[in-house]
């Protein structure tokens, strides 16, 4: 028997950083990924963010890769979006994806972050956001690969 618990903190965007997640709609695209992170036994913990990007924090079980469980995140929702009147400027999510990984103590810091995303955003950019997270996990920044 393997026994994990990781919780991540996955970051990913539009394509393009278009702002085509509708703000009064956003509730509903939350719900149907809780539902695809169900369906791969995953435990959503929190999802947020704005109109071009999402902030997703979860454990995933070990069955499943982190690559495959974004893909298959990533692939559902841009599926149900693109059918989902709702969304009607919806264009699909850029290619990659942020992933860190964060101790058990600090799932409450996490969670809060991501549920005060809109508060965060009225000071920073996601670009700026996003280049901190990578700075604060040691991760090498490859500029042909930063969002714009």
């Amino acid at each position: 028997m393997s026994y994990t618990k990781l919780l991540y903190h996955i970051v990913f965007s539009t394509k393009f950083r278009q702002c085509t997640i509708v703000e009064m709609h956003e509730r509903e695209l939350y719900a149907y990924l809780l539902g695809i992170v169900n369906q791969m036994d995953g435990h959503l913990y929190r999802v947020g963010g704005m109109p071009d990007h999402l902030h997703i924090v979860t454990s995933i079980p070990s069955k499943i890769s982190l690559a495959d469980f974004v893909r298959r995140i990533k692939q559902g929702t841009s599926n149900w979006l693109h059918t989902n009147p709702n969304f009607p400027m919806w264009n699909g999510w850029a290619e990659g994806y942020g992933a860190f990984t964060y101790a058990y103590g600090d799932l409450l810091q996490v969670v809060n972050y991501v549920k005060n995303q809109k508060m965060h955003h009225a000071t920073v950019s996601f670009v700026d956001e996003y280049r901190k997270l990578l700075v604060e996990f040691g991760v090498e920044i490859d500029e042909r690969f930063m969002p714009k």
